[in-house]
């Protein structure tokens, strides 16, 4: 069995992710490759757009959402992603289990231990699809109906059953607004579609492969998946820790001392958060300075592959921290966000 080098393997990745090259796909096309991208932040999805492909502009997202033809939602482990609205409604129905799962263990979980959890859901399905609600409001209905329960709680028994869509302008660039949603089925006209765990997990080794079924368990927040993967038929190789990792027999998987252009990524990038050894891309030393005891995860710098800095804009200026002192050639990656920020094209490799 081949042994894969840590470097092989952050070639491998970022040739899936489109950072080896930016992709000629359309921002749609793109994120059903990727199987969606974390969203938390508003704008989380566009720089990630932005550092994939060749000619983006924030419009392109912006009329994705509101034509409907992408939707922002609960999915993988339960945190807000951007999918297609053609993914998102197989991908909700098939992480189901899990995300009532997370609810059920989570502190809204046994803040409403006793609720009829069936009666909260549907009334509160019912006033969402009359009317859009944000979560402060919704919590203030479902307070009045069940008053010896926290609002907030019974708020996020909806998050958790119903399939709630955060509807714009929250999530068009420039445009800042609060989360206010309805079901997937209300926004879409469609009802949810199920898939098997096995196009799950071909999906996510499209974007993330080679990688364990631990990985795949880590991105997804799916338990179980071995028989998913033996069901397959993949390639198998081994990490240099001896860790058994997966593949599609067809997947790119470029020589490790191919060149890696510099690259500033966003924030909460999946990359970061879709295995359990996170060396392919991060040295485990690094992981405190991206990772805040909030929540937030910075917008990484990458040089020859790897995270080497954080960068973020002060009055649409560039500022960047490099971790051990080497400063790269950040003109291009600078140039290119300058006019990103315009919300022009940039054709810029």
């Amino acid at each position: 069995m081949k042994t894969l080098s840590t470097r092989a393997l952050n070639r491998a990745l970022l040739a899936r992710q489109s950072l080896l090259e930016r992709s000629s796909l359309s921002a749609l096309e793109l994120i059903e490759h990727l199987g969606g991208l974390q969203s938390q932040a508003a704008n989380s999805a566009y720089f990630a757009l932005s550092a994939r492909l060749k000619n983006f502009a924030p419009d392109d997202l912006s009329t994705l959402i509101t034509s409907r033809k992408v939707v922002r939602l609960a999915l993988m482990r339960s945190t807000v992603h951007l999918a297609s609205a053609k993914d998102a409604l197989w991908l909700r129905s098939t992480l189901q289990p899990m995300i009532e799962r997370q609810f059920a263990s989570s502190i809204w979980g046994k803040a409403t231990r006793g609720v009829d959890l069936e009666a909260v859901t549907n009334f509160g399905r019912a006033v969402i699809e009359k009317e859009p609600k944000t979560p402060e409001e919704l919590a203030s209905l479902l307070g009045q109906k069940w008053p010896k329960h926290d609002g907030k709680a019974l708020a996020q028994v909806i998050r958790a059953f119903v399939p709630l869509v955060q509807l714009p302008p929250r999530g068009l660039w420039g445009q800042p607004g609060q989360p206010r949603g309805t079901s997937i089925e209300q926004w879409l006209g469609k009802e949810l579609g199920r898939a098997s765990t096995e196009t799950i997990v071909i999906r996510y080794l499209r974007a993330f492969g080679p990688a364990s079924v631990k990985d795949a368990q880590t991105w997804s927040g799916l338990k179980g998946l071995n028989e998913s993967f033996e069901r397959l038929e993949l390639e198998r190789f081994k990490s240099e820790t001896g860790e058994l990792l997966f593949d599609l027999p067809d997947a790119p998987r470029p020589h490790e001392d191919t060149i890696a252009p510099v690259r500033l990524l966003g924030d909460f990038e999946q990359p970061l958060l879709s295995y359990v050894d996170r060396s392919r891309i991060l040295r485990a030393e690094d992981k405190a300075r991206l990772f805040s005891v909030n929540g937030i995860i910075r917008s990484p710098v990458l040089v020859d592959g790897f995270v080497e800095g954080l960068w973020r804009l002060e009055q649409n200026q560039l500022v960047v921290e490099m971790f051990r002192g080497r400063q790269p050639d950040l003109q291009a990656e600078h140039d290119r966000l300058q006019s990103f920020m315009r919300g022009a094209n940039s054709s810029v490799m």
